[in-house]
């Protein structure tokens, strides 16, 4: 089955606001406009069935790097939003779909995932996105109240 704006419906999560502000700030030649929340966030809902028609070697595209950098840019500006402080999303993506990315507060790296297969980015579901999302939120605001020296040099 797939999913469209017209049966996505948006959870009532703090997330999901910030996903709208990120996914439109890295729309630079504003294609996307006209869009409504629902719309805008359809791409990053992948079910199961179109994960298996996607080959399991392949290149990332622009869109969906940008959508990428829109969902941990949002991560970044909710701890920021929580703890106080500065939060900085920094990307290293090659051309194949591997690469990291790391959240910093001050000199503390308070999110650090490597990425393997990009071409393959997606959610279940809205909701499975913004789980997703709190746990690596709190796991931030975790390592911040542990090292509050570090996150405020």
């Amino acid at each position: 089955m797939t999913v469209t704006a017209e049966t996505l419906t948006l959870p009532d999560h703090p997330f999901i606001p910030e996903m709208v502000r990120q996914t439109r700030a890295f729309d630079s030649y504003g294609v996307n406009d006209g869009l409504t929340p629902a719309e805008l966030l359809q791409p990053y809902v992948v079910t199961k069935e179109q994960r298996r028609e996607i080959p399991v070697i392949g290149d990332p595209d622009e869109e969906l790097i940008a959508r990428l950098k829109a969902y941990y840019s949002a991560m970044a500006m909710r701890v920021e939003a929580d703890c106080g402080k500065m939060a900085s999303p920094m990307f290293s993506i090659t051309h194949e779909g591997f690469g990291r990315v790391i959240i910093s507060v001050g000199k503390l790296l308070v999110v650090d995932r490597s990425l393997r297969d990009v071409h393959r980015f997606g959610f279940e579901s809205l909701e499975k996105m913004c789980s997703d999302a709190d746990k690596i939120i709190n796991s931030a605001l975790a390592l911040v109240e542990a090292h509050p020296d570090a996150a405020a040099a």
